[in-house]
């Protein structure tokens, strides 16, 4: 075994997450002398979303250069000296337009560029980095002198001291390669190769959907801008049969972009640690989501936007939710997209931002830290109120991808379904998938396609789905839990048939999550409760049961600060300081 660094930071994965590890690294003063970084492709910073095994060139972020996180080298700067002619709409002439969302290849270029700037940072500061690219992590065993062993796909070991999992998004397969026609996720879209002359289904609404639908409508149609701007979309002749339909349990198109007059996700919104255990401290060992609800959404809308606040102050979160819903489950859904759709434009126009719902992008973000903290009650209405409204409007459609899909609609070739949770897809003996679901008419359907694509996001995955045995076998994680405050609550929920609730050794009852057990540094613990102070976690799939939202650059940004400030590599804060000896 390579024992290269007598302290070292290992970094299993080498894309965005790990992009934000290095920019907190290079930014704070390090006790390490060793960075090791594995990445399984061939590029760093790049990940799944913003490479060839995500994105092709139609492929758009739903983010601008205004609202990226900080770097050292900005956005405009980097176009600037580095113009491209690949892009062409976003790029013309030595001028792009920062409110645009920037297409994906061409923001996995700057990443690639600032992982490259971060390695020679760290370097200039005396810290040994070394990267290995196209080398697949197979296994992580913690060794006897606390150290990790990292074993590759080679078969070449490597020792560091400290792990921190970016592994990344994960798209597991079933049927892929067994059943003709199936595809588990929409990615790497290089794997769509030719034109398809068949009615396609594709599960879910969400931007992977849209993805999808972007890269099937381009192998079987062409886009045409009529003389007033507006999309027409000419179907192949020899497509003549190419249809999409879109099925979802709500029935919702994802929510377009509007102007934001906020800044970029800071964490300074998130609610501080210090505030976390103090009210812990007076409310029986929990956040109350109500509290968080009014602290990160009501009282910033209040200074925002007080009319709206005054409609809805008086408003519980789920009577909330119902109102804000209320619309969308009257009006069909292609209707709602282009009434927001002129919403949204008058939003830009006028720079004037569309208060509520920037109000709860920022309150989904800020909920992530003390979500840790909720009683089971809580998380399970959070989960059942409101995800479904959040991840309809923080999905920030562009309007570009909006145009595309109301072209086809009009076009008569793509229709959206909504069915029961209780609906199935299985694999056809010949090809595709047959939809088995009760219509909103509450009629029982059973429906073949020869295509068909798997595109609800990226899904949770728990202990049994982790892929370093080594950690598994010597207890170094678990699954996440969380208690109940109310064990009569926990007792009615196992009589209705809940299969995640369970009883603990001390009569107590908790609910089991998706995803492994953190605390608030993203470090794991173990089955005991105690904290792995050199094992950290911020692999999304594996984080989402504590996380509520989950994703985003925003995200890796706050959780990579908070891990290098736990290894007390920055010159943390008094608060920081002050709640990590709360919390130990």
């Amino acid at each position: 075994m390579q024992n290269i660094y007598p302290k070292t930071i290992a970094l299993i994965g080498g894309g965005p997450a790990a992009l934000m590890m290095m920019k907190h690294l290079s930014e704070n003063h390090s006790p390490v002398s060793g960075v090791l970084i594995f990445e399984k492709n061939e590029r760093l910073g790049v990940g799944m979303p913003y490479g060839r095994g995500g994105s092709n060139n139609e492929h758009v972020a739903n983010v601008s250069a205004a609202e990226l996180p900080s770097f050292a080298i900005s956005f405009e700067d980097y176009i600037t000296k580095h113009p491209t002619n690949e892009h062409p709409d976003y790029f013309d002439k030595g001028s792009f337009k920062p409110n645009q969302v920037i297409p994906r290849l061409l923001l996995g270029n700057y990443m690639e560029y600032l992982f490259d700037y971060y390695i020679k940072t760290l370097r200039k500061k005396n810290i040994e980095v070394v990267f290995k690219t196209n080398c697949r992590v197979i296994d992580i065993e913690s060794t006897a002198d606390q150290s990790y062993k990292i074993i590759t796909e080679n078969e070449k070991c490597f020792s560091a001291d400290i792990i921190v999992l970016c592994t990344g998004h994960h798209w597991p397969k079933t049927y892929e390669d067994a059943v003709s026609g199936w595809y588990d996720s929409p990615y790497p879209p290089s794997k769509f190769t030719s034109p398809f002359n068949g009615p396609v289904a594709i599960r879910g609404t969400s931007l992977t959907a849209v993805d999808a639908v972007k890269t099937l409508a381009r192998l079987n149609g062409t886009y045409e801008a009529d003389q007033d701007g507006r999309l027409i979309y000419h179907l192949n002749p020899e497509s003549d049969q190419f249809k999409i339909t879109l099925f979802s349990t709500g029935g919702f198109l994802p929510a377009l972009r509007f102007h934001s007059d906020g800044e970029a996700y800071s964490s300074s919104w998130v609610m501080s640690l210090q505030d976390i255990y103090e009210y812990k401290s007076n409310n029986a060992g929990f956040v109350d989501l109500d509290y968080v609800f009014d602290l990160n959404f009501k009282q910033p809308l209040k200074a925002k936007d007080p009319e709206f606040y005054e409609r809805i102050k008086a408003m519980d979160m789920e009577t909330f939710v119902e109102e804000m819903m209320k619309l969308r489950k009257e009006l069909d859904s292609f209707d709602l997209i282009k009434a927001e759709y002129r919403e949204a434009e008058k939003s830009i126009k006028r720079r004037e931002s569309i208060s509520w719902k920037e109000t709860l992008a920022a309150f989904s973000y800020a909920m992530n830290y003390p979500a840790k903290h909720f009683s089971a009650e809580d998380m399970l209405r959070l989960r059942k109120t409101m995800m479904p409204l959040i991840s309809v409007i923080i999905a920030s459609l562009p309007q570009a991808s909006y145009k595309e899909l109301i072209s086809l609609y009009e076009a008569g070739l793509l229709d959206l379904v909504q069915v029961d949770k209780e609906s199935q897809v299985v694999p056809n003996a010949n090809s595709g998938a047959v939809y088995h679901y009760t219509s909103v008419d509450n009629e029982q359907r059973e429906e073949h396609y020869p295509m068909f694509v798997d595109a609800i996001g990226q899904q949770s995955f728990n202990l049994n789905d982790f892929p370093f045995e080594g950690l598994k076998q010597t207890e170094l994680i678990t699954s996440a839990y969380l208690d109940f405050r109310d064990n009569q609550k926990a007792l009615e929920l196992i009589k209705e048939g809940e299969a995640q609730v369970y009883q603990g050794y001390n009569n107590n009852y908790y609910l089991k999550l998706p995803g492994l057990k953190i605390n608030d540094f993203f470090q794991a613990l173990n089955p005991y409760g105690q904290i792995i102070d050199s094992l950290y976690i911020m692999a999304v799939p594996f984080i989402g049961g504590l996380n509520p939202d989950y994703s985003g650059l925003d995200f890796c940004d706050t959780a990579a600060e908070r891990i290098v400030a736990s290894l007390k590599i920055t010159d943390i804060s008094s608060e920081m300081s002050d709640i990590k000896n709360v919390a130990s």
